[in-house]
């Protein structure tokens, strides 16, 4: 520690939001940098404590204590050479991780002011690669044994670039035009700019890894049971092909495929009225923006706009929060969201979570400064419209008693029926666990495939702990 009394006399500073009349205007990334001096200061609260639950907290480990000091120190290049041994995209996490480690930070239970773990990640990596820190590796050795992965998510990026690391030689194959899963297709541009991911995937091809895009993957089970040409993969022609998993069967064999698909189905709302136009999975729009950024081109009818319409928004995640930004860059008249369950408790601590587990308290993102009406214990009831076309939706509030038989709580009606005026309704309400068949022993699942869906941060540290499964499978 090069200032042991840094986190009493320094205050947490963080970057900030760029003003909200500037930056809904246009789809650059909301959030401020500190200059080099402000964010040298910052790393240095950092206490190196006896017990780091910074580093039991974060999914991938991640020591902050070391960075933090090395970065207070101004040795950029050893900071990251520390972060990226547990975290294999820093850049990703640094702009849109939750930070995990920040609520159970020592210093969030001493005076709620954690250390800026998120923002201090962000500026580190950053400055790697502005640096020339960041280099391709040119020193892999190959173990000549070949592995597929099944979808360029951050749990398929994770685990084929710690299995190209190793030795592996990696093919990835991407059901969409690029890679990055939900970063690219989810995750708004004002909160991750895409040329972020662009630049990782260089890098990894640069090592050594294959991607194939515009692939999708089909189950094909072997007649024999042993597990040859388990999967097809088509490509956008409709030209399908056998993707062994054992040498001699045919097709393009690999010798352990990764499955890494994320968990492609939405939770759905089957209320009257659900298939007016105007009602979508809040995906549907946030993808094709992301798109329509990169330069594709949407026909009138296909376009999810809400542009001059007064939009609810029906989930109150992070996705339907980053529905509200889109909304509101999208130029729309108004913008409500509702949440069937209760309202999160206020301030700093959560009761039912103690220090240092996760609070769940009420958050309030860039997107909701933005404006917006937000409820809770709001059930929808049906969707309403005229000539086919959303006009409004009919909802109730609604109360939670606890159930005499244990479990989930009963439901009650509480408030009479009333209408919410919208054009556009943006379903957000998470998505649904796949189900997987029996596999053969050299395939494995990882990722939201595999946990259903998840934080981004869970997603790439579990992409790491299968590559260490499939190496360990052949170590044996």
């Amino acid at each position: 520690m090069g200032n042991p009394k840094a986190f009493l006399e320094i205050h947490r500073q963080e970057a900030g939001y760029r003003p909200i009349h500037d930056r809904i205007h246009d789809f650059g990334e909301v959030e401020q940098t500190l200059s080099t001096r402000e964010r040298k200061l910052q790393a240095s609260r950092c206490m190196d404590c006896g017990v780091p639950f910074c580093h039991w907290a974060c999914p991938l480990g991640n020591k902050a204590p070391e960075w933090n000091d090395a970065l207070y120190k101004g040795d950029w290049e050893l900071a990251y050479r520390l972060l990226n041994s547990t975290n294999p995209f820093p850049e990703f996490t640094g702009r849109i991780c939750p930070a995990l480690c920040e609520k159970a930070c020592v210093l969030n239970r001493f005076n709620h002011e954690p250390t800026t773990n998120r923002e201090d990640e962000a500026a580190i990596t950053e400055a790697a690669f502005r640096e020339g820190f960041i280099q391709p590796r040119t020193d892999i050795k190959r173990n000549g044994k070949k592995v597929a992965v099944i979808g360029a998510g951050p749990a398929g990026l994770a685990a084929a670039n710690d299995l190209n690391h190793i030795g592996y030689t990696v093919t990835v194959f991407e059901k969409n035009e690029a890679a990055g899963g939900l970063l690219r297709y989810g995750i708004p541009n004002f909160k991750l700019n895409k040329a972020v991911i662009d630049r990782r995937i260089r890098l990894l091809e640069a090592e050594g890894i294959e991607f194939r895009y515009n692939v999708s993957l089909t189950p094909n089970p072997s007649p024999n049971g042993e597990g040859s040409d388990y999967f097809c993969i088509q490509d956008e022609d409709g030209h399908t092909t056998p993707l062994a998993i054992r040498r001699g069967a045919g097709g393009e064999a690999f010798d352990a495929v990764v499955i890494s698909t994320g968990t492609p189905t939405a939770r759905d709302l089957k209320a009257p009225g659900r298939e007016l136009k105007g009602v979508h999975f809040a995906l549907e729009m946030l993808s094709q923006q992301n798109r329509v950024l990169a330069g594709m081109e949407f026909s009138k009818d296909e376009r999810v706009t809400a542009k001059g319409k007064d939009v609810l928004v029906i989930g109150g995640g992070d996705t339907g929060s980053d529905c509200i930004g889109t909304a509101h860059r999208q130029g729309c008249k108004s913008v409500t969201q509702i949440e069937i369950m209760p309202k999160p408790v206020e301030g700093p601590e959560d009761p039912q979570n103690p220090w240092p587990e996760w609070p769940r308290t009420l958050k309030t993102t860039s997107s909701h400064e933005e404006g917006c009406t937000r409820r809770w214990n709001i059930n929808t009831l049906e969707f309403l419209g005229e000539n086919g076309k959303l006009t409004g939706v009919k909802v109730q509030e609604i109360d939670w008693k606890p159930n005499p038989e244990g479990g989930r709580p009963i439901m009650v009606e509480k408030g009479k029926p009333e209408i919410i005026k919208a054009e556009l309704v943006l379903l957000a309400m998470g998505f649904l666990k796949p189900e997987h068949p029996e596999y053969p022993k050299n395939v494995f699942v990882c990722g939201d495939a595999a946990n259903g869906a998840s934080l981004v941060v869970r997603a790439m540290a579990s992409g790491r702990q299968i590559a260490q499964k499939v190496n360990g499978f052949f170590q044996k």
